[in-house]
């Protein structure tokens, strides 16, 4: 009875946060406290455990970022590279959209994906409001480019450093392993955005004009804390490359980062502060405590092993199920709890394989099919939700559907050229 009583207030608040009738963070909350109070989450140790509660090295990796962007974001930085682009593309807007894309997906694979768009989403505001142009489907653009790209590496998405940790995999052979294909979905996602974005393709003469006339340099209000900021970043990005060497969570890289900013920059910290999206992170903490429901039930782990059962000894069948599988459910719920949930199942399948290249083939579809999954709604990934979370607070709001329209066609595409990968690759 209490896996359907989770699953049915899960059902419920998703309903509420994919039709925007109540505000999403109410709805989370709400749900959340459900969920504890009628003991279908694991009480107070929804705080401290690591699969089935709030997980801190998100909460606070958001945290650290949004205080190192903000500081940057005083340096005038932004506006800088927002002139520079809209210069750079003449203002053509598909020109624009691709370049905002290249430079999100190039970026993905090093940061982790929330950085990514954090750093790249206040650019895109910028330029879209200095060409006087609709900024969602730049932003929802760069949000699919960044879960694309993040795919390649091990450091690139938070679920492949959790199945790189539990599979033994390193960062090479996800390069080897993952790249080529994300390459290949990538090219495919930016034609494919010529269609989809078509009918958002704004051109105004004018503001362009007024753009091209513009003097990029002249935006940066404060070079020397420009400097500072860049070291900083730097080293933080540095440390993020090397966090599975300096055995430093990204989270405590991102805190560190964060405390050497404020003290570099000398800034007013309350003014800071103020930049934090912080209906954000409850917004996380709330869908963390929905998700632990589902977790402490056996919801999900008895939907990953019937679909196991299912498969038998067919490996093809095995790993087109994780892979399809994951990218349905990953779209639905956050795809770091769900890989943290996944993973022994996955660990259990991969340990019957007659051979370890059928043992790794169901690791790669497994994270093809998480990482892909991650566009498929609005929900799916930590970097969607700070998107749109951005988005609303510079008046460029953008609805669950919205977004999650363009995210089920790209998520389709995705899944279905991987595929077709890991079945050339692996069982061919």
């Amino acid at each position: 009875m209490r896996p359907y009583v989770a699953l049915a207030i899960f059902a419920i608040a998703f309903f509420f946060i994919a039709t925007e009738k109540a505000n999403k963070v109410k709805v989370v909350l709400l749900a959340a406290a459900a969920m504890v109070l009628l003991g279908l989450a694991p009480g107070s140790e929804v705080f401290f455990s690591e699969h089935e509660g709030i997980d801190w090295n998100v909460i606070f990796l958001l945290l650290g970022m949004m205080i190192i962007v903000g500081i940057i974001k005083q340096t005038g930085v932004f506006d800088y590279l927002g002139i520079w682009a809209a210069k750079r593309s003449r203002g053509e807007p598909y020109r624009l959209m691709v370049m905002l894309m290249v430079i999100t997906a190039i970026a993905s694979p090093f940061l982790d994906n929330v950085t990514t768009i954090m750093l790249v989403a206040p650019v895109t505001v910028v330029v879209c409001d200095r060409l006087r142009i609709p900024a969602q489907p730049y932003l929802i653009a760069e949000v699919l480019a960044s879960n694309i790209g993040g795919a390649a590496t091990l450091i690139g998405d938070p679920p492949n450093i959790i199945i790189g940790s539990r599979a033994g995999l390193t960062f090479n052979d996800f390069l080897v392993h993952m790249a080529p294909i994300v390459v290949v979905v990538f090219v495919a996602f930016v034609i494919l955005t010529r269609f989809l974005f078509r009918r958002s393709f704004q051109y105004n003469p004018a503001e362009v004009a007024a753009v091209m006339a513009l003097q990029e340099r002249r935006a940066i209000k404060d070079g020397p804390l420009l400097v500072r900021c860049l070291i900083v970043l730097s080293l933080v990005v540095a440390g993020f490359a090397l966090h599975s060497v300096l055995h430093l969570e990204p989270s405590i890289v991102a805190l560190v980062g964060a405390g050497a900013m404020v003290l570099v920059s000398k800034v007013d910290v309350p003014e800071v502060l103020r930049e934090v999206e912080w209906s954000t992170l409850v917004f996380f903490m709330g869908l963390f405590v929905m998700v632990a429901g589902l977790v402490h039930t056996g919801v999900i782990e008895t939907i990953g092993r019937w679909a196991v059962e299912q498969v038998g000894d067919n490996y093809l069948v095995a790993a087109t199920a994780l892979l399809f599988g994951s990218g349905v459910l990953g779209a639905f719920f956050d795809n770091i709890p769900y890989v943290a949930t996944m993973t022994p199942v996955v660990e259990g399948v991969v340990a019957e394989a007659p051979d370890p290249q059928t043992g790794e083939s169901l690791w790669w579809a497994f994270a093809l099919g998480a990482d892909f999954g991650g566009n498929g709604t609005a929900v799916a990934a930590s970097a969607n939700v700070v998107a749109l979370g951005i988005a609303s607070r510079t008046g460029h709001h953008i609805t669950f559907w919205q977004f999650t329209r363009y995210g089920i066609v790209v998520t389709a595409l995705s899944i279905a050229m991987a595929w077709v990968y890991v079945w050339l690759r692996y069982f061919a």
